[in-house]
C-alpha cells in the first residue's frame, strides 16, 4: 500500500444532530477520542478537503495523543495528508511514531513517498532499508522502484559534479534555478499540430465533456534511468510516452471527452531539456498537482507502469476517478514481440468499452479507426512527439538525433490510413524546418484522399 492504496471517500454514515446547550463544549478527553477514532479521522479528512489544514492538524493531535500507536490510525493520517499534498506534515506527525514491525509497510510506503517529494534522499533511504528488512516478497518490485527513485534524486543533486549544474551566478545576480521535472500537456493528436488550417482533420468539441488525462508511464526496476532519459532511441522510454499519446488521441475522437496526454521533461527552467523517465508511478501529490494545474480540471486520470522481463513486456494501467480520488479499475496486459499487436488491440478495445467510448458521427470530420498494427502506430507517435517538442525548443538538440530507421518506419506506415499519412507529412515538415530530415530518404506513399491532399498543400508538399 501507499498514498494511492489508502484512498477513502467521505463517509456516507449520517451523524446524529448535536444537542443544544448554552455551555461551551468540553475538550474531548483522551479516553473519549480513543473510543471515537474513525469518526474523528473522517472529520479531519473533511477539514483537509475544505482546505482547513490547521483544523485537521488539531484533530490529528487529539487522535495521536490517544491512539498514536495504532497501525490503522497512522496509515489513514499519512494517506489523507498525502492525498491533500501535505508531505511535511506526514513527516512531522507520523515519522516519530512509525515502527515497521508494529505498524506494517503501508505507512512506511507513505512516509517514503513523502520524503521523496520533499527531496530528502537520506531519510527516504533509511525508510527503504527498513521496508526491505521486512522481507515481504509482494513489496519487492515497488521497493526496487523506490530505490531507483532515490538514486534519481541523488543523481539530480549531484549534477554539479557531472557538469549539469547551472553555472554559479555572478556577484549581485540571483542564482540560477536547479533542474526540475516539467510536465507537458498534449491536448490534440500529436500529428495534427500544424494542420489547424486544414478543414476536416479534427472534429469540433462541444460542451459538458468528461476530461481525462493519460500520464506518461513509469519504468520501475530499470537501472540508470537518468542516462537513458537522455537517449531518444531508448525503446521503453518511447513506449512510456507513446502509449498515453495513443490513448489520448483515441478519446479525442469521441464527442464525450476532452483528452490530454502528459509527458515529462527534465532540465533548467527556460532552457531546452531532455525527456524525463519515471521510476515509480505518480504519487497522490503528483496527481493533485496535475489536476490543480490543468485548465478546467480533470475527471479521470490514467497512470501506469511498464516492465520488461525476458523479452516480455508487461503493462499495468490504472484509472483514477478524481472526484473521489479513488482507483476505479486496473488493467494488465503482457505481450511478446509476436503478440504485441493482438494484445495491444485487446487492451485498446477494453479501455474504450470501460469508458463508454463512442465515435463522432461520420459527417463530423475525419473518421477514427483503431490501428490494425498498434505497435507500428506507437513507433509513429514517438518521433512525432520528439520533433514537435524540438521545434518548440522544449527538447535539446541532442534529443532530436533520430536514426534513419525511425523515419523509414513512419514512411512505411504512411499509406495505412489518413492519420498515418498526416503523421508522416507533419513529421517530415518539422524535420525539414529543423534541417534534420535524412538525406536520401524519399517521399512516402500516402492515403489518397482529399484530406491528405489538403494537408500536403498546407505543408508545402
Amino acid at each position: 500500500m501507499g498514498l494511492f492504496d489508502r484512498l477513502m471517500g467521505k463517509s456516507s454514515t449520517p451523524t446524529a444532530p448535536a444537542a443544544t446547550s448554552s455551555a461551551a463544549p468540553a475538550e474531548p478527553t483522551p479516553a473519549a477520542v480513543a473510543g471515537n477514532v474513525m469518526p474523528r479521522l473522517v472529520a479531519a479528512r473533511e477539514k483537509l478537503e475544505a482546505k482547513d489544514l490547521p483544523g485537521a492538524l488539531a484533530i490529528y493531535d487529539e487522535v495521536l495523543a490517544a491512539s498514536g500507536d495504532r497501525a490503522d490510525v497512522l496509515v489513514t493520517i499519512s494517506a489523507d495528508l498525502g492525498i491533500s499534498g501535505h508531505m511535511k506534515e506526514i513527516v512531522e506527525l507520523v515519522a516519530p511514531r512509525y515502527d515497521a514491525e508494529r505498524h506494517g509497510p503501508a505507512t512506511g510506503l507513505n512516509l517514503l513517498q513523502a520524503y521523496l517529494v520533499l527531496r530528502n534522499a537520506d531519510a527516504a533511504q533509511h525508510v527503504l532499508d527498513i521496508l526491505f528488512s521486512l522481507k515481504r516478497p509482494e513489496l519487492e518490485d515497488r521497493l526496487h522502484g523506490f530505490s531507483n527513485a532515490i538514486a534519481e534524486l541523488i543523481h539530480s543533486e549531484r549534477l554539479s559534479s557531472l557538469g549539469g549544474a547551472p553555472a554559479p551566478a555572478a556577484a549581485g545576480e540571483p542564482a540560477a534555478e536547479p533542474p526540475r521535472i516539467n510536465l507537458i500537456s498534449i491536448s490534440k493528436p500529436i500529428w495534427s499540430y500544424g494542420l489547424e488550417g486544414v478543414p476536416g482533420v479534427l472534429p469540433a468539441k462541444g460542451e459538458r465533456l468528461r476530461r481525462v488525462a493519460f500520464v506518461q508511464l513509469a519504468l520501475p526496476g530499470v537501472p540508470n534511468l537518468a542516462e537513458l532519459a537522455q537517449q531518444p532511441e531508448d525503446e521503453l522510454g518511447r513506449l512510456s510516452r507513446a502509449l498515453p499519446l495513443w490513448c489520448a488521441e483515441t478519446f479525442h475522437f469521441s464527442p464525450h471527452y476532452h483528452a490530454i496526454a502528459v509527458v515529462g521533461t527534465f532540465g533548467q527552467p527556460g532552457q531546452p531539456a531532455h525527456y524525463a523517465l519515471f521510476p515509480t508511478e505518480f504519487t497522490a501529490d503528483n496527481l493533485r498537482q496535475l489536476v490543480d494545474s490543468t485548465e478546467g480540471g480533470l475527471d479521470y486520470v490514467f497512470t501506469g507502469a511498464l516492465r520488461r522481463q525476458a523479452g516480455d513486456t508487461e503493462l499495468i494501467l490504472r484509472v483514477w476517478e478524481v472526484k473521489k480520488f479513488r482507483e476505479r479499475k486496473q488493467f494488465a496486459v503482457r505481450w511478446t514481440p509476436a503478440t504485441a499487436d493482438a494484445e495491444l488491440a485487446k487492451l485498446h478495445e477494453t479501455l474504450r468499452q470501460f469508458m463508454e467510448w463512442s465515435p463522432y458521427p461520420a459527417e463530423a470530420g475525419m473518421k477514427y479507426a483503431a490501428p490494425a498494427h498498434p505497435s507500428a502506430w506507437l513507433e509513429v507517435l514517438a518521433p512525432s512527439l520528439t520533433y514537435f517538442l524540438g521545434e518548440k525548443n522544449i527538447l535539446a538538440p541532442a534529443q532530436l538525433a533520430l536514426s534513419i530507421d525511425r523515419f523509414e518506419a513512419v514512411a512505411q506506415h504512411a499509406a495505412s490510413n489518413e492519420a498515418a499519412s498526416l503523421a508522416w507529412l507533419t513529421l517530415r515538415a518539422r524535420a525539414e524546418r529543423l534541417q534534420l530530415f535524412p538525406a536520401g530518404l524519399g517521399e512516402a506513399l500516402t492515403f489518397p484522399t482529399p484530406l491528405v491532399q489538403g494537408a500536403r498543400a498546407a505543408l508545402g508538399h
